[in-house]
């Protein structure tokens, strides 16, 4: 595995690509820049983006803010986690994630196979214009594998030939890490029985809502066996700070299941009212928590909210109030258990 230096926070680029709302470009830019004067000027200043983010916009916007920043190559590095490609927009909303994403101009289809991979990486680049990304990833293989269960162990093994594709990249000096990057901890868990990642990013598992015993484990392991484990998506993709999708999917009060994620996040919010501390810090500080995980990755839709991510994870969070979720059964004993590394 090779050794990375990761900053603690890492700026999440889905914003860039029209995620939930389409901002002005002046006000990406704003960001961008926000995030890189606030970085630690000892440590890198990483980007992580995505083919799928707006289709391909996301990487767009990320090469062109750089440019109009004037900000060398390198002096930055950028994660790309492929398997994403874009494609023409044939009718009114791109054809993943339907509602999720604004105003795209173009489509994204999902590649995975040793060809599939390297076109998604040269497109990347080709999008990415004066920069390039050097860190790289298969991204949804849980995506790929459950869209199709009946084809299983073949869609596996287009996943190891994209790999094989990845590890040439690095073999030949074009990247210098390569990682995996899914919702699904478990699918991330098996691609790593059968290749040795340098880094690994959870999304939508671990976060104050949600952090399953088992992952907790996984993620202990991986810090042993010298792999960094990025967090992402600590806010449920914005459900736990007040958005209304929880893992990118719009959640209706009128549901059962609706219901019950209101009425945690409405204690939630309670709790975190009664200690005078903001949501958003609590879930920063909560999900870089665990034994083993290196870095969270914060994406933000205004410039005030990247000014506040930077610092979250600084914010000081009484032991009282861990013990406090724990007796509201807002968090489990392993979160509880957690919380006393701070």
């Amino acid at each position: 595995m090779t050794a990375l230096n990761l900053p603690k926070v890492i700026l999440g680029t889905s914003c860039l690509g029209n995620l939930y709302v389409a901002l002005p470009y002046e006000i990406k830019c704003a960001i961008v820049s926000a995030y890189i004067k606030g970085s630690n000027p000892d440590e890198p200043v990483f980007f992580d983006t995505a083919g799928k983010y707006g289709a391909g916009l996301a990487l767009e916007c990320l090469g062109k803010c750089l440019r109009d920043l004037k900000i060398e190559s390198s002096a930055v590095s950028i994660s790309n986690k492929l398997g994403w490609l874009r494609t023409e927009l044939t009718g009114t909303e791109p054809t993943f994630e339907n509602g999720v994403w604004k105003e795209l101009k173009y489509d994204a289809v999902q590649k995975i196979s040793y060809d599939g991979i390297l076109e998604c990486y040269e497109q990347g680049n080709m999008l990415l214009q004066s920069y390039q990304a050097n860190s790289v990833s298969v991204h949804d293989p849980d995506e790929y594998l459950a869209s199709d269960a009946k084809g299983d162990s073949q869609r596996y093994q287009d996943i190891m030939k994209a790999y094989v594709a990845l590890k040439e990249l690095k073999a030949a000096g074009k990247v210098n890490s390569i990682g995996v990057g899914a919702k699904n901890w478990q699918v991330i868990a098996r691609i790593c029985q059968d290749i040795q990642p340098d880094w690994i990013m959870i999304a939508n598992s671990m976060t104050v809502h949600s952090h399953p015993k088992d992952l907790l484990g996984f993620i202990k392991r991986m810090k042993f066996q010298g792999g960094h484990v990025i967090n992402s998506a600590v806010f449920n993709a914005g459900f736990l700070i007040g958005g209304s999708h929880y893992n990118y999917r719009y959640v209706d009060q009128k549901t059962p299941a609706g219901k019950r994620l209101h009425l945690w996040r409405e204690r939630f919010f309670k709790a975190c009212a009664s200690y005078n501390l903001t949501p958003a810090a609590v879930c920063a500080k909560f999900g870089i928590a665990a034994s083993g995980i290196s870095s969270i990755a914060l994406s933000a839709s205004s410039l005030e909210h990247i000014e506040q991510n930077i610092g979250l994870i600084h914010t000081y969070i009484p032991k009282s109030f861990w013990h406090h979720l724990y007796q509201e059964n807002l968090i489990s004993e392993e979160g509880l258990n957690m919380t006393f590394g701070f």
